[in-house]
């Protein structure tokens, strides 16, 4: 997923965008409440994690101006106000959850997790199949002919993504957007480094690969036998 965390605090922010990406995802940041605003209006993102306490405009007036300008991206509310009315407020201005802090980072990452599933069908699939190379969303686990492959999240989240995309040509620029941060030069060979890693754990050891190189493409993961 791509994450959009608005939050003026930076130890905060600097532990949940961290945190976001050892769990696979891709973390933007945005340190006051117009600058999420104007990131939120032009960039695709899949949810949002909006402090309600915010610098220049506060999280409450950050989602009433998405909504009414129809950016319908599932947003976390993050607040330390807990009240009974405090989070009617923020659900009623167009949050989709709310969560008080301090909070688990786990919960968050379940709570954003089940968001995205219920905005996108897509999102809503908990298990790919290729072949016989099955994905798992929930219990984050690979089997390729009903062997574990163990995946680091990263190469679980190209892996998802290329999945996601089974039979065509996912490429280089669509996984910089969906694994990476924008940010990443397309010239890197980040991606040639991790699809590397990728093949050599989900290949190697079978006569028929999945993974495939599209020459001047991108990448393609399909059944051979089809």
């Amino acid at each position: 997923m791509r994450v959009l965390v608005i939050e003026d605090d930076q130890e905060t922010a600097a532990f949940l965008k961290r945190a976001l990406k050892e769990a696979g995802h891709v973390a933007e940041y945005a340190a006051d409440g117009q600058a999420g605003l104007d990131l939120a209006r032009t960039n695709a993102y899949d949810i949002l994690i909006v402090d309600r306490m915010l610098p220049k405009v506060d999280g409450l007036s950050v989602i009433k101006t998405l909504r009414s300008e129809e950016i319908q991206t599932p947003t976390l509310i993050l607040s330390a106000l807990g009240e009974v009315d405090d989070r009617v407020k923020g659900l009623r201005a167009g949050g989709d959850d709310y969560l008080t802090k301090p909070y688990a980072f786990s919960e968050l990452l379940a709570r954003i997790e089940v968001l995205a599933r219920r905005s996108s069908p897509e999102e809503g699939l908990t298990r790919f199949v290729v072949g016989d190379l099955v994905l798992d969303r929930l219990s984050h686990k690979v089997t390729h002919a009903g062997e574990a492959i163990i995946l680091q999240p990263r190469e679980f989240r190209l892996l998802e993504c290329l999945m996601k995309h089974a039979g065509q040509v996912v490429t280089r620029t669509m996984l910089l957007e969906n694994v990476w941060d924008y940010h990443f030069d397309p010239q890197t060979n980040v991606i040639d480094v991790h699809i590397s890693r990728l093949r050599s754990k989900i290949d190697k050891s079978f006569d028929d690969p999945l993974l495939h190189t599209v020459r001047g493409a991108g990448y393609t993961i399909r059944d051979s036998a089809h």
